[in-house]
């Protein structure tokens, strides 16, 4: 095609460029969902503009033959816009192909008039579609882009509402409730928090735990900190050992669950609680540990000064004895304890003879000077015991109490 006719035909394209786009807006708002919604954000004025925009690129190519090196930034703006605004790609998409499609039509129907002949035509053609696959190409590039930088805000703004209700200081705009509201979180459910040690620093300790616990119908959210990855998840009325099934099927995770909690404002009280939890396993081992549902246990965390010195003061001889010792003494104790105070039901768990779990309680009541048989000292001796389960690392090397 000689540089006359295409000048002819670029020029009778921009003459008819107003009555095309009226043309392509009425087939959009009715053709393509998005744009056919009332509660769409884009105006007919805007996706107008979009439609101009094209065509006048269509009027550029054919005048010089080619859609290469033509300005797209228009459409690269537009298709990003689309994707903040939620607007699927296949409908941005679908908007062009309509816009490029009339146009043809028209040029057809032009043809039919003999001018341009038809061999002119095909040469228009091939600029049209050349054009529509770049602006295909353009579209796609800038919605994901838009995309991904609004993935990543979402991310980021989901970590700082975590952040919001683990720390207790909500941000001035929104406050824990706020929070939950934007989370997905139902208002007045049951939660816990989790707490599970990163494998290295700022590394995810449970990649995809989010989409895992999903699938089970469990809705949460998670912040990443330099050593431990925290979340929280609302149960809606599922229980906490599904959440411990799920974090269990995660290849090496060390995790800890709080007990499940009611109101809001507890969210910071439960992570010190999950945080315990996970301090419960032996050092360097996967596992999942749910912190006692015991208001002594969380009494005993609120305050872990006073309940290493609580400990030292009630079992100070049993846990100066040899660590293997100190070991056996602190577990019978224990397991007696969770066992109903049955020497019985505690030798079934620890694989022993009834009388030697008597022997063992008896000659820890001698070393304590505390008996098991007195409710005020039975309740020391529990109380001791439980900061010992939750602080192993405080007395793992200690053979006496410094402050004592």
């Amino acid at each position: 095609m000689i540089p006359e006719q295409r000048s002819d035909i670029a020029a009778w394209i921009r003459s008819r460029i107003g009555d095309i786009a009226d043309v392509v807006v009425k087939e959009v708002v009715v053709r393509v969902a998005f744009y056919a919604d009332r509660n769409s954000t884009v105006p007919d004025s805007e996706l107008r503009a979009a439609v101009e925009a094209a065509l006048e690129l269509a009027a550029d190519s054919i005048a010089v033959g080619t859609g290469d090196g033509l300005d797209l930034g228009f459409a690269r703006e537009t298709a990003a816009r689309r994707a903040r605004e939620g607007a699927p790609l296949p409908e941005v998409l679908r908007v062009y192909r309509i816009a490029f499609g009339v146009l043809w039509k028209d040029l057809v129907d032009r043809d039919r008039s003999a001018v341009p002949a038809t061999s002119e035509l095909l040469d228009v053609a091939t600029v049209i579609l050349d054009l529509m696959d770049q602006h295909a190409v353009a579209v796609t590039e800038a919605y994901r882009e838009a995309g991904a930088s609004i993935l990543k805000f979402q991310q980021r703004r989901r970590s700082a509402l975590v952040e919001a209700l683990l720390t207790g200081h909500p941000t001035p705009e929104v406050g824990p409730w706020e929070a939950v509201s934007l989370l997905g979180f139902p208002h007045g459910g049951r939660h816990v928090v989790v707490a599970a040690d990163t494998p290295r620093v700022a590394d995810e300790a449970l990649p995809e735990v989010e989409e895992k616990l999903a699938s089970h119908g469990l809705a949460s959210a998670w912040r990443l900190a330099p050593l431990q990855q925290l979340g929280v998840i609302a149960l809606r009325g599922e229980s906490v050992d599904a959440v411990a099934r799920v974090l269990e099927a995660i290849p090496g995770a060390r995790v800890g669950i709080s007990p499940v909690y009611d109101t809001l404002p507890e969210t910071p009280r439960a992570l010190r609680l999950a945080q315990a939890a996970l301090e419960i396993l032996p050092p360097k081992r996967a596992g999942v540990h749910v912190f006692s549902s015991s208001p002594l246990a969380a009494l005993v965390v609120s305050a872990p000064a006073e309940g290493i010195r609580l400990a030292h003061r009630v079992l100070g001889p049993v846990l100066a004895m040899a660590a293997d010792d100190r070991a056996v003494m602190i577990e019978t104790l224990w397991v007696y304890l969770s066992r109903s105070g049955s020497a019985e039901n505690a030798a079934q768990f620890l694989y022993c003879h009834p009388n030697t779990v008597r022997y063992r309680l008896r000659r820890l009541q001698e070393m304590t000077d505390r008996r098991l048989s007195e409710p005020r000292e039975a309740a020391e001796l529990t109380a001791a015991a439980y900061v010992v389960r939750l602080n192993p690392s405080a007395f793992s090397e200690t053979r006496s109490d410094p402050n004592s």
